[in-house]
């Protein structure tokens, strides 16, 4: 029998989806299908409705051999799982004359853990999760949450968090989940055969395509332990995350309450003297941090440095000791005995990570208001980590809206530890970058307008000139706006002051669930949102609702952000331009995002403003805009105003 045609056989999952065929989508395909026979890696920046999803699917079930489908976001990995391969499954299937398996992976932690949930959690509280009123009458939020949780064990198949709806908060969740360091074993466990994690596990192992997560991926290669299954080929959607992602999960952090929830899991396990040296150290950690100053830590101070010392070497000892300990009066000891070992593993792990004081790490404490200090160590760069586990072995494609920064590839592939494209570097993968293009008609369907006449931005202070600019342009297009704003303070200050100037309903991130606001905002064409990060990447609303996208200022990281200046800085000492490569790339990528808000459809119009005069003035301002989709550009206040309202009266004649 002869091989069925990558033509053909997308052109089935797309008529199976309901979707059309686009040029940039059969590119796609071919440089996924050719990467992956050739073994080799590929950059493809593939823009908003190109449908890359099936762009790298249909050639990698195709295959045969197994592909792990990392993404950043829940709702790309639940369409994945639920809808797109479902139906491209279908599809191919009397052409492949096989049906691909697929499933979903997650950390441990997303999993109810059926131990937790009938022995209880060890508790850290005086008192216990239920009062002996609470299991028939609930009486707070905790007590009802944990009784549905109950219920919902009884109900459900996957165990996965995700199922549950609506959702529960997280202290609810913690007290019936556990992290992989503090889970005993399927083999230890007296419900390994029932787990749900372990369950997911194997089935992953049998998935041809198994989709998970970049945190997830990035356990997977820092940690050593594999987590995912064998695969031939690492397909990276939303591949402009990874480096952040990856980060995150390469940072520890150490709190006085985390130290002090460690002395307490451990107390009854080991002898008096060994518990009340922890407890000593804990309490001198304690207050060094009750002085600590936000900011980075070139060199750990001496105050510091000798109660991170104790804190580690009082660690070793408990860790040490629980191990020998056998206590009868410590009900279910395995399951307490591995929750306090993986408490104490985290302080000890840490604080001998900082104090190893490696030349590629960073340590700096930060202060909340309602939480105190927190000292994190993250790694100055995860490039070398990226480049040595990720594109070893495996065929590596990552792909996103959001890859070219400035016109070329290189700026993220250096993030990624890979050479300039074409280049063989040292231990560094060729790659090939493509560029599938859009099927919007971005120059006829949006305008960039950049506030030209407006005060540069300062650190401090209101923006009034912005605010009535603002105004205006809201106005003008009769609501229907999303405000991306780079600080919360600004969104909200935004948002106090617009609500007593403008009769349109103002929507601001953190006064509602993102969800509803989203909802909410969608329904009602006079509405506009407000918010920061989460923003500028999470907002899918097609049609008249988000005709004008407003971006306050460029959103360059903050100047005290310890990690962002301390790459910088390293980007500079090596000789490179550290404000391009680290500051400029941030702020590209994030408008890039934020800018492709405004077009979700082909009969999308609109306007993206953005009320910082250095995108035209600055010298960088070429480099950001060639990042952005080409819009029609234009610095004149009339010409926006103008735009706005005859797309707002369109959308009126149209009865929306």
């Amino acid at each position: 029998m002869t091989k069925p045609s990558l033509t053909d056989l997308l052109h089935a999952a797309v008529s199976a989806v309901g979707g059309t065929e686009r040029p940039g989508q059969v590119s796609m395909a071919e440089a996924v299908a050719e990467a992956i026979d050739d073994n080799t890696h590929r950059l493809i920046q593939a823009g908003t409705g190109t449908g890359k999803s099936l762009g790298y699917l249909v050639p990698a079930l195709a295959h045969g051999e197994r592909v792990v489908v990392a993404t950043a976001t829940l709702a790309l990995q639940r369409q994945l799982v639920e809808r797109d391969l479902p139906r491209t499954v279908d599809a191919l299937h009397p052409q492949l004359r096989r049906r691909p398996q697929f499933a979903m992976l997650k950390g441990r932690s997303n999993y109810l853990c059926l131990h937790r949930l009938h022995e209880g959690a060890p508790q850290d509280e005086e008192e216990g999760l239920f009062d002996q009123f609470e299991a028939a009458a609930p009486t707070s939020k905790l007590g009802q949450d944990l009784l549905r949780l109950r219920d919902w064990a009884d109900e459900t198949e996957t165990g996965d968090r995700d199922d549950l709806t609506p959702g529960v908060s997280d202290k609810a969740w913690s007290q019936i989940s556990v992290s992989s360091r503090e889970c005993l074993g399927a083999t230890k466990c007296a419900y390994g055969a029932e787990c749900f994690a372990e369950a997911a596990r194997e089935r992953a192992k049998l998935a041809d395509v198994v989709v998970t997560n970049h945190a997830l991926l990035a356990i997977d290669a820092i940690e050593g332990a594999p987590v995912l299954p064998q695969h031939e080929v690492l397909i990276v959607d939303e591949a402009h995350e990874l480096v952040s992602r990856v980060t995150g999960v390469a940072t520890g952090e150490l709190t006085p309450g985390q130290v002090n929830r460690a002395v307490k899991r451990a107390a009854k396990l080991v002898d008096e003297k060994t518990a009340d040296a922890l407890q000593t150290a804990s309490e001198s950690f304690e207050r060094v941090m009750e002085l600590a100053l936000p900011g980075r830590l070139e060199q750990v101070p001496e105050d510091l440095g000798y109660a991170l010392a104790a804190l580690r070497d009082a660690a070793r000892n408990v860790i040490s000791a629980i191990g020998a300990t056998r206590d009868k009066s410590v009900h279910d000891e395995d399951a307490v005995r591995k929750q306090a070992l993986a408490a104490v593993e985290s302080v000890h792990g840490v604080a001998e990570r900082i104090l190893l004081g490696s030349e590629y790490d960073v340590v700096w404490y930060e202060r909340h208001d309602r939480f105190g200090a927190t000292l994190r160590v993250a790694p100055l760069s995860v490039s070398g980590l990226l480049r040595e586990k990720l594109f070893e072995d495996r065929s590596v494609v990552l792909t996103s809206a959001t890859l070219k920064l400035g016109g070329d590839f290189n700026g993220v592939a250096a993030s990624l530890g890979l050479s300039p494209e074409g280049v063989a570097g040292e231990d560094a993968p060729v790659w090939k970058g493509l560029d599938v293009g859009s099927p919007f008609d971005y120059p006829k369907q949006g305008i960039l307008y950049v506030a030209k006449h407006l005060a540069t931005p300062g650190r401090e202070g209101t923006r009034g000139d912005m605010m009535d600019e603002l105004a205006e342009l809201i106005e003008a297009a009769g609501g229907r706006t999303l405000g991306l704003f780079s600080s919360m303070r600004g969104a909200k200050a935004a948002a106090e002051e617009l609500r007593g100037r403008l009769d349109n309903p103002i929507l601001l991130q953190g006064e509602e669930t993102l969800g509803e606001l989203i909802k909410t905002f969608a329904a009602d064409p006079k509405t506009c949102l407000f918010g920061t990060l989460s923003l500028w990447q999470g907002v899918d609303v097609p049609g008249p609702s988000c005709q004008l996208v407003v971006m306050d200022r460029i959103p360059f990281p903050r100047p005290d952000d310890p990690l962002m200046s301390a790459r910088q800085k390293s980007v500079e000492e090596h000789g490179g331009n550290g404000f391009m490569a680290v500051a400029a790339t941030h702020a590209a990528l994030l408008m890039a995002q934020g800018a492709g808000r405004l077009v979700r459809a082909g009969g999308d119009r609109g306007v993206v403003a953005v009320l910082d005069p250095r995108l035209a003035t600055a010298r960088y301002g070429s480099f950001l805009r060639a990042t952005l989709p080409d819009f029609w550009y234009t610095t004149d206040r009339n010409q926006a105003r103008r735009s706005l309202a005859a797309i707002d009266a369109a959308a009126q004649a149209d009865g929306k």
